[in-house]
């Protein structure tokens, strides 16, 4: 199956594979509204149990492709975010688990994306950042499953992302449940996954609803966005997006 997502079913499990190794899985519109179809056509189908997402190639997803809202009005750059962020919300809001596995780097909209995701396994060696403070603009979407994660204060060091951290620090600070060798963490996913995708359906269904009802975190990603609006105006991204806008 060619484009930016590859689907294979395991048994009650679909394994969602982020295909863009030559960009390193870059987060585009594409991949996202790929991702939303399937996230749609798994919950649609009674034998999937769960949803197994990866990357291909050297790491699990580099970030939003930069270059793409670069060459993107800001209006479009708006409404690209918006689509991420309810890819975000679906999976919240998705009775389906969804186990993430993270290896190689997980940046920016990768570091966002696999936060929202319900279980997720990052290799020991993996680096998570968020980079967009740094390139001069706050992150538009992601900020509600980052603080569904992990506390003020280290949502606070996270987000200014001066330094990265490993995969084991990922761990500890509640970004990931697990933080395993790189050579056993695919098996490690698939397992988990089928362990949660033969749950009683309606049972596990009924799981993350009721923690997201208790959990007060939403709008925060609607604001992120105005602040990411205000940051791009008032020219902090400018030179970012004109480095990314000029590359063939």
């Amino acid at each position: 199956m060619s484009g930016p997502l590859k689907l294979e079913r395991q048994g009650a499990v679909i394994e969602a594979l982020l295909s863009r190794p030559a960009v390193r899985n870059a987060l585009d519109l594409a991949l996202t509204e790929a991702l939303l179809a399937a996230l749609a056509s798994a919950e649609r189908d009674p034998a999937v149990g769960a949803l197994l997402l990866r990357g291909d190639g050297p790491g699990f997803c580099a970030g939003s492709d930069v270059k793409e809202m670069a060459q993107a009005s800001m209006a479009e750059r708006l409404r690209i975010a918006e689509r991420k962020a309810l890819l975000m919300q679906r999976l919240a809001r998705s009775g389906l688990p969804v186990v993430a596995a993270v290896h190689g780097f997980a940046l920016g909209g990768g570091f966002m994306l696999a936060a929202g995701c319900d279980w997720v396994l990052s290799a020991q060696d993996a680096r998570w950042r968020l980079p967009e403070v740094e390139l001069g603009f706050f992150p538009p979407w992601g900020i509600e499953a980052l603080t569904r994660r992990v506390s003020a204060a280290a949502a606070r060091s996270l987000l200014w992302g001066i330094e990265p951290v490993d995969g084991a620090r990922a761990a500890q600070l509640g970004l990931a449940e697990e933080a395993l060798p790189a050579q056993v963490l695919l098996e490690r996913a698939r397992a988990v996954a089928a362990r949660l995708a033969a749950l009683p359906r309606e049972a596990a269904q009924s799981v993350k609803p009721f923690v997201a009802a208790h959990v007060a975190t939403a709008g925060l990603d609607g604001l992120a966005r105005e602040v990411y609006r205000r940051n791009c105006e008032a020219g902090g991204a400018e030179g970012t997006f004109a480095r990314f806008g000029a590359q063939k």
